[in-house]
């Protein structure tokens, strides 16, 4: 067997579908809470855990920085976004606009994920067709 980095950016693609897919999940939640008084704004942390997972490092290539995320859980965690703020007298914090934005952003952003790991699974078939 032989040692190959070919499912890295797949990994990373993967785990960043699943963020994205329980965002949406979250934030489906937070419209059907906008009017429930006291609730507070969830969100996903993934892009921040993603980052520090890379690391800071200018010298190295994004693939030896993603090929060093093997074995790193990268998982989405659910945050309280603004838990102090809220600019309604219940002390709910969900604008219903904002969230709608966000939802659509977050679906563009899954679709391309999606496209991403079509296109990562493409080029692996079309090598082994070659070979």
């Amino acid at each position: 067997m032989f040692n190959s980095n070919v499912f890295d950016y797949i990994n990373v693609l993967d785990r960043a579908a699943d963020a994205s897919w329980v965002r949406n999940e979250v934030i489906a939640n937070n419209i059907a809470n906008a009017d429930t008084p006291g609730y507070k704004r969830q969100d996903v942390n993934f892009e921040d855990e993603l980052e520090r997972a890379l690391g800071n490092s200018k010298y190295k290539s994004m693939d030896s920085k993603v090929a060093g995320l093997r074995g790193v859980e990268l998982e989405g965690r659910i945050v309280n976004d603004y838990s102090g703020f809220s600019y309604r007298t219940d002390h709910n914090n969900v604008d219903i606009d904002t969230e709608n934005v966000t939802l659509a952003a977050n679906q563009i952003k899954y679709q391309g994920l999606m496209a991403g790991l079509k296109s990562e699974f493409a080029n692996i078939a079309a090598v082994t067709k070659s070979s």
